[in-house]
């Protein structure tokens, strides 16, 4: 308190900008971070005799710099938006849940499985059943994450992977048995959807499906579900200290199969998109990653939904040049995922300095007042 009194104060008209500065660092620890992380990467590039500036350039202009690039990008998006909020809704009850990629192989499944029953029906009604089919598909299985918790204790991070593993290897197992279709020779998947149950793209000049509308409006939900609800003010205090949550009365085990199985029913809608938007059907190029690529944007964005989006589109960005890399640099396609990791570390190392400077203190505010 000493040194606080000998610190100059601020005066009274800049009080109304000065009480927002502690939470600058919300914004300044991640970008200082992700720009670590570049910089990491930057001298990896070197040791291997690559140039960062022309990784970089490459970068911007695969993912960034045209119509066509954005394109590809905005595409890619779309499902990592969905996955993203499987990780941060759950986190804002203090659970870690990284199986988003199991509620996604089960949720294109339901749709590609359930699609070729319906061939014959119209889409007004076919896609709506398709899409509920994914959701509540997804739901039921990452719902179990947060029953395992509440009733076995069982760790969500370690049953959520795990559950990952075994969704993707019943997907498997369903597509090249139960529901494959025989005219799929070489790339077991199940029949192809009609014209009528297919997804178009949204008429914005580019040729982006509505799944990426989809997971725009899913982050402004869970947002406003967060932070603007009652149930959503429960689930943050549940998540602060769940044993206070528990003396107060709050339903902590229903909040907790509740998000719990949100997340999963959003995960689940992505497959949806994937395969009545992108493949037509389901099949083993679903299974593409976007589930844990999804844990690292969720992080990056400190599990805030509306964060989520600028973030989503910059590493879509980035996996959008994975290609253009590989031929030009004469480098791996898995350098863009070297790079994810790089700074995804960076941001885990990030975390330990929130709260350690003086400026971001309220109290050294308050004292001005």
């Amino acid at each position: 308190m000493k040194e606080l009194a000998t610190t100059p104060l601020p005066s009274q008209s800049s009080l109304g900008i000065l009480k927002w500065v502690p939470r600058l660092e919300f914004v300044a620890i991640p970008i200082f971070a992700v720009i670590c992380g570049f910089v990491i990467f930057s001298i990896f590039l070197v040791l291997l005799g690559k140039s960062p500036t022309d990784f970089f350039a490459l970068v911007y202009k695969a993912g960034f710099s045209t119509a066509f690039s954005w394109q590809n990008t905005l595409s890619r998006a779309a499902p990592l938006l969905l996955a993203a909020l499987c990780v941060a809704l759950p986190a804002k009850l203090g659970l870690v849940v990284i199986g988003g990629e199991g509620a996604i192989a089960l949720g294109a499944v339901a749709a590609g499985a359930i699609g070729a029953y319906l061939t014959n029906v119209s889409g007004v009604i076919a896609l709506p059943i398709l899409f509920l089919a994914s959701a509540f598909t997804g739901a039921f299985w990452i719902g179990l994450v947060g029953f395992l918790r509440i009733k076995r204790g069982v760790n969500e991070t370690i049953a959520s992977l795990l559950m990952a593993y075994i969704a993707i290897a019943i997907s498997n197992h369903l597509i090249e048995s139960v529901f494959r279709d025989p005219a799929s020779l070489n790339k077991p998947s199940t029949a192809s959807l009609s014209e009528a149950l297919r997804v178009g793209a949204m008429p914005i000049g580019i040729d982006v499906h509505w799944g990426f509308l989809a997971g725009l409006i899913a982050c402004i939900v869970s947002w406003i579900l967060v932070e603007k609800t009652t149930l959503g003010f429960s689930a943050r205090i549940a998540g602060g200290n769940i044993r206070a949550a528990q003396v107060q009365g709050l339903p902590v085990a229903k909040l907790i199969i509740g998000f719990t199985a949100l997340g999963g029913a959003i995960a689940g809608i992505a497959g949806f998109y994937e395969v009545t938007a992108v493949h037509g059907s389901a099949n083993a190029s679903v299974f593409a990653g976007y589930g844990y690529t999804g844990i690292l944007i969720a992080f990056l964005a400190r599990h805030n939904a509306l964060a989520i989006v600028p973030i989503t589109i910059m590493l879509a960005g980035f996996e959008a040049s994975s290609g253009l890399i590989q031929r030009r640099m004469d480098l791996p396609d898995a350098t863009i995922l070297v790079f994810e990791g790089i700074v995804f570390v960076t941001i885990l190392f990030s975390e330990t300095l929130y709260g350690r400077f003086r400026f971001s203190k309220h109290e050294y505010w308050k004292a001005g007042v």
